[in-house]
């Protein structure tokens, strides 16, 4: 009976704080399974995004204006695997965040930077890919490998400062000790929404339909010479790879969509907290997505498998390049 009175009891997160949160109570079962999966799949996340920037690293054939936004859309997942995953996950299944305030505001700083960061990946490879299929003559001029890594800084720049400013002026008032969260007023709600979703949308709807459509007809075009039996020129292949490689990465794109527009309605969602288990998928969701992209790679890029095999077997690796 008296074990039955404990186990009854409540449990905060600081019982020598008043104001401290209370924990949720869990089976060391439950407490198991649940560290073991989100272990497993913070790993998994590091180790294929790993794998992609070793790749595009090591072999220069793979230094290319697109690799190097794949990179860098790499690098945003690693770090969202290896820094975003593991804590958040610690905060989801303890329901306590125990590292401070200090850590807490370093914690959500880098969680905008990396989701923005991410996104705005993505609109510069909408671009990359709009310019090579639908003006291949100008890219070679456009898009060169100087211009891609500085507009890569300047948007990882951009997205580290926005982050900080939002946190910044997002109100600190928590409702009990030991809860890390961003309250943000509804204004900055619909700001943040616009900033972060809504205009890089509005920028990559468009031009991935135009993609889609142009490089749908190049496909045709140069399948119809085939089935003539005409030779094909080294343009019209190349321009069957840039459709490849754009329709692949407009996978990429779909899919982050997929899972930003549920994060974004629940957000604006009035009375809505982001402790709440729905917030918790939607959130988890953006996360998840960070190990997606490597196996889109692994399905669709043959130069992705190849130096995957390289990496993996070390005796290849260091006579390869």
């Amino acid at each position: 009976m008296d074990y039955e009175a404990e186990d009854h009891e409540t449990q905060y997160c600081f019982p020598a704080i008043n104001s401290s949160c209370i924990k949720t109570k869990r089976s060391t079962h439950e407490y198991n399974i649940m560290y073991v999966f989100f272990s497993v799949l913070s790993v998994w996340t590091v180790f294929l995004n790993l794998l992609v920037i070793i790749s595009i690293f090591h072999f220069k054939k793979l230094h290319t204006p697109t690799n190097m936004l794949i990179l860098s859309l790499a690098v945003a997942d690693l770090l969202v695997g290896l820094i975003i995953m593991p804590l958040e996950a610690i905060t989801l299944i303890e329901t306590c965040w125990y590292f401070g305030d200090t850590i807490c505001r370093l914690f959500l700083i880098i969680m905008g930077m990396l989701l923005s960061a991410s996104l705005s990946n993505l609109v510069l490879i909408a671009v990359d890919r709009y310019v090579a299929v639908c003006h291949p003559l100008l890219y070679p001029q456009k898009i060169t490998m100087t211009r891609t890594i500085i507009i890569i800084c300047v948007s990882w720049f951009f997205s580290s400062a926005y982050s900080i400013a939002m946190i910044s002026i997002s109100h600190r008032k928590y409702t009990c000790y030991g809860e890390c969260i961003a309250m943000l007023t509804f204004a900055l709600s619909i700001a943040d929404l616009f900033v972060s979703f809504l205009f890089p949308c509005s920028l990559i709807i468009p031009l991935y339909l135009r993609i889609f459509y142009v490089a749908y007809q190049q496909v045709k075009v140069i399948n119809s010479l085939m089935r003539s039996g005409k030779h094909l020129t080294e343009g019209s292949v190349r321009r069957k790879s840039e459709s490849k490689a754009a329709l692949t990465l407009g996978l990429i794109v779909t899919f982050y969509l997929f899972c930003w527009i549920p994060f974004f309605i629940l957000s604006l969602t009035p009375n809505t907290k982001m402790t709440t288990a729905a917030a918790y998928f939607m959130l988890w969701m953006l996360y998840i997505n960070s190990g997606l992209n490597p196996l889109i790679y692994a399905i669709f890029y043959p130069w992705f498998r190849t130096s995957v095999k390289h990496i993996l077997n070390l005796s290849k690796i260091f006579k390869t390049a």
